[in-house]
C-alpha cells in the first residue's frame, strides 16, 4: 500500500495550469468549450474567472488548488461512478477524491453530457 501513498503524492505535486491545459484540449476535441470547462470547475471548487486565473499564474499545484478552494461544492458528493477504475465515491483519501471529481466532470463534459446533469441539478 505504500506504493499507492506515493502515486498520490505525485499526482498532488502536478500544477493546476498542466491540468487545465489537457482538460481544454480534451473538451475542444470533443465540440465543447473552455467556458463550459470553466462553469463546471467553478461548480466544483467555487473559484471564479479572476480567482482560477489566479492559481494558474501563480502555478499552484494541486494539493494548494483544492486547499485554497473558496468552497468545494457541498453536491460534489452525488459524483458518482468509475473514473481510472476506480469509483470516485469510495475513494478515502479525500484530496484524491477531489481530483477526481474533477476528473470526472469533465469526462462527463467530454462526452457530450448536457450541462445540468453534469452540474447535478
Amino acid at each position: 500500500m505504500s506504493g499507492m501513498k506515493t502515486d498520490n503524492t505525485r499526482v498532488y505535486r502536478y500544477t493546476f495550469a498542466s491540468i487545465y491545459l489537457l482538460y481544454i484540449q480534451k473538451v475542444e476535441k470533443k465540440e465543447r468549450t473552455k467556458d463550459e470547462l470553466d462553469e463546471v470547475l467553478f461548480w466544483l471548487t467555487g473559484y471564479n474567472s479572476k480567482t482560477l486565473q489566479g492559481q494558474i499564474d501563480k502555478k499552484v499545484d494541486l494539493e494548494a488548488f483544492f486547499a485554497q478552494a473558496p468552497r468545494i461544492n457541498p453536491n460534489a458528493s452525488l459524483i458518482t461512478g468509475l473514473i481510472c477504475g476506480y469509483r470516485v465515491e469510495d475513494i478515502e483519501d479525500k484530496l484524491m477524491q477531489k481530483i477526481r471529481y474533477m476528473d470526472k466532470l469533465v469526462d462527463e463534459l467530454a462526452k457530450g453530457k448536457k450541462m445540468e446533469k453534469i452540474l447535478r441539478q
